[in-house]
């Protein structure tokens, strides 16, 4: 089921086409080249791979399961939804597949501390919880407007042992994380190991979160296989940065299937509050590497807005950039209403709640289906889980004095 062969790998500079690269301060430029060795060292090591897969079955929880959704898929009266369970993993979401990865990898280098960033708090928790396993210092970078939306998430991390650094400039959100976590690798490079949550930053990590998260695309197509005899019709993901969506959708990148990538639109792509960077975005560089971007005539980094903090991110990784350019990538996107209303149809139809994140895909979804027929097949990566949404979910039906929706066919 497992795949160890590095497919698409990026090129000696890790660029993908004309995306990626190494856009980083001198200083990290010998760390980069470090860890890309260890990287590549460690992943032809069977002893190494051993213990990760190990620790994914036993400690994650892996092979997640593949649920077809019937009640939904009949409401609808279309294509028939299938979701990838990645919110029964450990800690529930994607998030510690990669964590697991990286977290060896430190260990094996002799770091005794981890750092990350986080937005939606799913990875701050999966690094907690790994630098807890592994007895490693641990500090999470968090955007101010995040942790006030994901205050549980929060209080996750501190129990787990980590300190959450608050961030307070630019938007306070994901994006200003990222650049508060690289700061502090530049300075402690030498006893630091930063956990990059995404597939973006400088090469090689792009590279390195897809591989580890590839284990949720492996198990996908397997399991259509002997679940149903055949391979989905399309293959769709929520994308922020993209680590759940690559790992979805590069296992399924040389089959025959349509694969698609759902961006947050916000309030609506007509203005500035939403954060598709694929659809309404240009090629610049941001966080280390070239990608799409949402930035203004003269280059600056525009604000973003999504209902999900987790898809509150300016760029992309630039792997997606690249399938995007080549034609392989498809895309849509989804509202905060739609995410909400995808959100109560789930959680009506099947007990299921998603997270806001996985929302998104779920409602293009949902949209795609409608235009089906009931023997085509769509296969949505169910990326968290919406417990930590909860608090978010009740203020804006709240604020909008209305309950979710109710019933089979709502």
């Amino acid at each position: 089921m497992y795949d160890m062969e590095i497919r698409h790998a990026p090129d000696a500079g890790g660029h993908f086409g004309r995306f990626g690269g190494k856009y980083a301060a001198e200083t990290l430029m010998g760390p980069l080249a470090e860890l890309e060795a260890a990287f590549h060292a460690s992943w032809e090591d069977e002893g190494f791979q051993a213990e990760r897969l190990r620790l994914l079955q036993q400690y994650v929880g892996r092979p997640t399961p593949l649920y077809h959704a019937e009640h939904l898929s009949r409401a609808i009266g279309g294509a028939q939804i299938i979701l990838k369970r990645e919110d029964l993993t450990h800690t529930g979401a994607h998030k510690i597949n990669n964590t697991i990865g990286q977290g060896l990898l430190a260990q094996r280098m002799g770091k005794k501390r981890v750092i990350a960033e986080t937005g939606a708090g799913q990875h701050g928790v999966a690094t907690a919880t790994v630098a807890a396993m592994f007895d490693m210092q641990c500090d999470v970078y968090m955007g101010r407007e995040d942790m006030l939306r994901q205050a549980p998430n929060v209080f996750r991390m501190e129990l787990l042992g980590a300190r959450v650094i608050p961030v307070d400039c630019g938007s306070g959100t994901l994006k200003d994380a990222l650049n508060e976590a690289l700061r502090d690798w530049v300075a402690s490079c030498e006893t630091t190991f930063y956990i990059i949550g995404t597939v973006a930053g400088p090469h090689p990590y792009p590279l390195m979160v897809r591989q580890y998260h590839a284990v949720i695309g492996q198990e996908a197509r397997a399991q259509c296989l002997d679940q149903f005899g055949r391979l989905p019709d399309v293959a769709m993901a929520c994308v922020g940065g993209g680590s759940n969506a690559m790992g979805l959708l590069h296992p399924l990148r040389d089959d025959d299937i349509r694969l698609v990538a759902v961006e947050a639109a916000g309030h609506g792509l007509e203005g500035d509050e939403h954060a598709a960077s694929l659809l309404a975005g240009r090629p610049g560089i941001l966080h280390g590497n070239l990608t799409y971007l949402l930035e203004d005539a003269e280059g600056q980094i525009k604000g973003t807005h999504s209902i999900s903090a987790g898809l509150d991110y300016p760029g992309v990784g630039p792997e997606l950039a690249a399938m995007y350019e080549e034609g392989r990538l498809e895309l849509d996107s989804a509202t905060d209403s739609d995410a909400l209303e995808a959100f109560s149809r789930l959680s009506h139809t099947e007990g299921i709640l998603p997270a806001l994140e996985s929302s998104h895909a779920l409602a293009a979804a949902m949209r795609m289906a409608a235009k089906m027929s009931p023997d085509e097949m769509i296969l949505v990566n169910l990326s968290g889980r919406g417990d930590k949404d909860l608090d978010t979910v009740m203020k804006v039906f709240g604020k909008n004095g209305a309950k979710p929706k109710q019933g089979a066919a709502a």
